[in-house]
């Protein structure tokens, strides 16, 4: 914290610069002598509560954010053409530009005195004792500990938290930038979008002659004081490559620039891991791991989007030996039979030929899946190549994966990304998950607007499909797209939204997040990249800063707020998310690949689900072959027709043993993965296999899966009216180590809702809200995007 003498100086300095703005505007502004007289008192009210032992750990954040962005709001309103250039880079903003930048400045004023109005109706209420809370546990950025599955700071666990791209340009050592407030994770990458990415581990520091040149001192020079990341960038490689091997973009992707498949490729990856691996052995930098690649992704279906890329708009040779190779291996040497299945007739493996981009209307086909399973397979096989290469000089790197969580909970399959073998490759979970509100670009609400006050399908699902595949891992999402994304953002977005989402990742299973993205200088400027004229070829970096946190006090405010509470209480929340899954939703892949709607129709059933009290597990073959099967009580198949004989036996080898399967229909695995029916039915051997005849509902389902469970959560009942016949709470409950009960609830729901909580032999009970300590008793109104921590003795 800084010093009576330092905050006088940074006043007076604050003053003097905004003086300098009022002279260019003409006259003083009175919102900023508002928000400035009020930031006044709730100093004199900090002082006060420290007389009395109260933590103001969150005021001092509330304190920072309010004089960065009335700074903010000076340099917005003396450089409105500027701020106007911004917004007008955003498709959705383009129109109204001129406005938006005319009201920004006062904008951020006004939410500059909302942020610190409840700073002194905290500060009141706790001195007046009328209220208590837990203080801060700060994190200690310098001294993390790296455990089995979590992050540690002074033995306690810790959910670390900072912005993915920040501030480019700037050192680490920057307190500006690297604090408490923002978040003081060391970027081992930064210079997003450009092809030779700073501080990222790239091909750019190799030579042509093996040598490396200068650029490796931007991954070495970072001090090894803090915690931290370094990211491998596969946006590009240098011209000497492109002139050693010509095919090198051919099959190329995104944000990976080059093919996979290129053996000179893999050669100067291996030459750049190893080496980068050997120099950051050790560091406090690798903490959070190397991150393989930046969403990762190989559409290879006709009139995709990301075709405009160039995206596999063709396939290498070497791709094509490959997959000669593969489907020799896959087919035993049979081309009869390969034939037989895709319907051709060629000679032999070595004369397979495939159209690429595929056909979108060759779903369900033999030659739809073999490709689909393949262009997986060789992305898993080169993630192994990498993380293998790096293991070489750099034995005990943890690793992760960027991968979009919508590769899992959409339906197109075409990409490459097997979720399950990424997940389970790498030391770490890795993601980019998003929610959001309305899609921009959706001229009428949306399905779930009917039920719910935010998109959460794509984070819980894939969260849960995460952890269920990897539930001893750190969780590190390292682009959290909560408070904006290229196609959501809103210029006021609720407080409580930013408190819901953060929260409900957490309780999903994240340790850490880098949220999307900061972007002031010190003196509220862009930073360099988002200066002059931008002609970037994706809204998510031009478009980026317009109706970001970047211009938002409240947002950027209670995002580590959130943080500092969710820290103040990770021993219950570790307590609470570490529940058993007693249900396993089981997963196809095979039927994912191959069904158009797969992962909506199973989505259904999940969200029947999810309101329970309890978290939802998923089954795979190779979870039920490698994980204790007594950590869940019943495996759901519904709607999955295709399956591999390998996963069609893992179920029936884990009835065999004892365990409960609930199918929907005779229909589910049905099939093989090319469509031929299967003469075989899963018997119960020695355990119980239940059978929902005739065209089974969700709600059927439900019903038994709910009577077929043991949960700790059935100890505590819940019931909710928010005036639909939807349920809109997430609760989770356990036990502290007093034995007594915590319950944690997220009103995700559009609606208000009334809630009752009771035991379950009906006794009434007495709930103490711990995040302000007071009484709620059994039964309370929980706001929709209220977040509610209780404790009941």
């Amino acid at each position: 914290m800084a010093t009576k003498k330092q905050s006088t100086i940074i006043r007076i300095l604050f003053l003097a610069f905004s003086l300098i703005a009022m002279i260019s505007c003409g006259e003083k502004n009175a919102l900023e002598e508002e928000a400035l007289n009020k930031i006044s008192k709730l100093e004199a009210l900090m002082d006060k509560a420290k007389d009395k032992s109260i933590d103001v750990t969150r005021e001092e954040t509330t304190l920072w954010f309010a004089n960065e962005f009335l700074k903010f709001a000076n340099w917005d309103e003396v450089h409105q053409e500027d701020v106007e250039k911004l917004f007008g880079y955003y498709e959705p903003f383009k129109e109204d530009k001129t406005k938006y930048a005319e009201d920004l400045p006062d904008f951020e004023r006004k939410k500059v005195i909302e942020i610190v109005d409840k700073g002194i109706n905290d500060l009141e209420q706790l001195i007046a004792g009328k209220r208590t809370r837990r203080p801060v546990s700060k994190v200690d950025w310098e001294n993390i500990e790296v455990a089995k599955d979590m992050f540690l700071s002074h033995g306690k666990p810790v959910f670390l938290y900072d912005y993915f791209s920040k501030t480019v340009g700037k050192q680490l050592t920057n307190k500006s930038v690297y604090n408490d407030h923002l978040g003081n994770i060391y970027h081992g990458g930064q210079r997003l979008y450009d092809v030779n990415m700073d501080r990222a581990i790239n091909p750019f520091i190799l030579n042509e002659d093996g040598t490396f040149n200068e650029k490796i001192e931007l991954i070495t020079e970072i001090p090894d004081t803090n915690v931290g990341f370094l990211i491998l960038w596969n946006m590009g490689m240098p011209d000497w490559v492109h002139k050693q091997a010509p095919e090198l973009e051919k099959g190329r992707s995104l944000f990976t620039g080059f093919d996979i498949d290129n053996p000179t490729a893999r050669k100067v990856w291996s030459d750049v891991i190893q080496k980068a691996g050997a120099l950051t052995k050790g560091k406090k930098v690798t903490q959070m791991g190397y991150i393989l690649s930046n969403e990762p992704h190989w559409y290879s279906e006709k009139n995709h989007w990301t075709a405009r890329f160039n995206e596999m708009t063709e396939m290498s040779s070497h791709s094509l030996t490959k997959l000669r190779n593969w489907l020799k291996v896959r087919y035993k040497g049979n081309i009869k039979e390969l034939n037989k299945n895709w319907e051709s007739s060629f000679k032999n493996f070595a004369s397979v030929t495939i159209e690429v981009p595929i056909d979108k209307a060759k779903r369900g086909t033999p030659i739809w899946y073999d490709w689909c399973r393949y262009n997986m397979d060789r992305s898993i096989d080169w993630f192994a190549y990498l993380q293998g290469e790096l293991h070489k000089t750099n034995p005990d790197a943890d690793t992760s994966i960027k991968i979009m969580p919508n590769m899992f909970t959409e339906n197109a399959r075409s990409h490459g990304i097997d979720t399950e073998a990424l997940t389970d490759l790498t030391s770490m979970i890795g993601n980019d998950a998003k929610m959001r509100e309305r899609d921009v670009r959706s001229k009428k609400p949306e399905e779930w607007e009917e039920r719910y006050s935010y998109f959460w399908e794509e984070m819980s699902v894939a969260y849960d499909f995460m952890e269920s595949v990897s539930p001893e891992k750190i969780h590190f999402n390292s682009e959290s797209h909560f408070l904006s994304a290229s196609w959501w953002r809103k210029l006021n977005t609720p407080a409580d939204y930013v408190r819901s989402t953060t929260w409900l990742a957490t309780l999903h299973g994240m340790d850490a997040q880098l949220a999307w993205f900061w972007a002031r200088d010190p003196d509220g400027s862009p930073e360099d990249r988002l200066e002059g004229e931008l002609n970037f070829f994706d809204p998510a970096l031009a478009g980026s800063i317009a109706g970001s946190v970047n211009q938002q006090p409240h947002v950027a405010n209670e995002y580590t707020q959130v943080m500092m509470d969710l820290n103040s209480f990770s021993e219950e929340i570790f307590a609470l998310r570490k529940q058993r899954r007693p249900i396993r939703l089981f997963h196809s892949e095979t039927s994912a690949i191959n069904k158009k709607f797969h992962m909506t129709e199973q989505f259904s059933l999940y969200e029947a689900l999810y309101f329970e009290g309890f978290p939802i597990g998923y089954a795979t073959e190779n979870i039920i072959k490698k994980q204790d099967n007594s950590t869940w009580d019943a495996i759901v198949v519904y709607k999955t027709p295709y399956a591999t004989d390998g996963e069609f036996d893992a179920l029936q080898s884990y009835l065999n043993q004892g365990g409960t399967v609930i199918i929907d229909s005779k229909n589910s695995l049905s099939q093989n993965e090319y469509g031929q029916k299967r003469s075989k039915l899963l018997s119960k051997g020695k355990g119980n296999l239940i059978v929902v005849g005739g065209n089974a509902s969700v709600e059927e389902i439900q019903k038994i899966s709910l009577e077929n469970i043991t949960v700790s959560s059935q100890e505590i009942i819940l019931k909710e009216d928010n005036g639909s016949h939807h349920k809109g709470c997430v609760w989770r409950v356990a036990k502290n180590k007093e034995g007594n009960f915590i319950v944690n609830i997220l009103n995700v729901g559009k609606n208000d809702a009334k809630l009752n909580l009771s035991f379950k032999n009906s006794k009434k009970v007495n709930a103490i809200n711990m995040m302000n300590g007071q009484e709620l008793g059994s039964e309370f109104s929980l706001k929709s995007n209220g977040v509610l921590l209780l404790e009941i003795k």
